[in-house]
């Protein structure tokens, strides 16, 4: 079993206030930090000045566009980053189309504390 990654640094990207607050709170069950952003232009800033992240959740409705449409961007800027899609659009088209521009993990809402850590342990190299 691949053990997790110590101290991995997280990215949030939601526009619900409450998913953020929900998944930053379940990363601080296990001391993990994290940071949000509510759109994809936000998280381009972001990454912009840190793209050291080891995860970035990333939803797929958001205000200016779709998460998905973004990933291979996001990896050009932060190629080390694990991809989970989160989303509430869960159907097998969005599932293989996420698939196909590089996701590395696919999560439909709602989601339990037990998936999200079980899926970084997954993901950790």
């Amino acid at each position: 079993m691949t053990q997790p990654l110590q101290n991995p640094s997280i990215l949030i990207v939601d526009d619900e206030s409450d998913i953020c607050y929900l998944l930053s709170n379940i990363l601080k069950q296990k001391s993990i930090q994290s940071v949000f952003a509510k759109s994809l232009s936000e998280a381009d800033d972001i990454i912009e000045h840190d793209s050291g992240f080891s995860y970035i959740f990333l939803d797929n409705n958001l205000p200016d566009g779709f998460g998905i449409d973004h990933i291979q961007q996001i990896k050009k800027k932060c190629p080390h980053c694990k991809i989970i899609i989160v989303t509430a659009q869960d159907d097998r088209a969005v599932r293989e189309k996420a698939s196909k521009e590089g996701a590395d993990f696919f999560i439909g809402k709602p989601f339990s504390s037990e998936l999200i850590f079980k899926t970084i342990n997954s993901l950790a190299v």
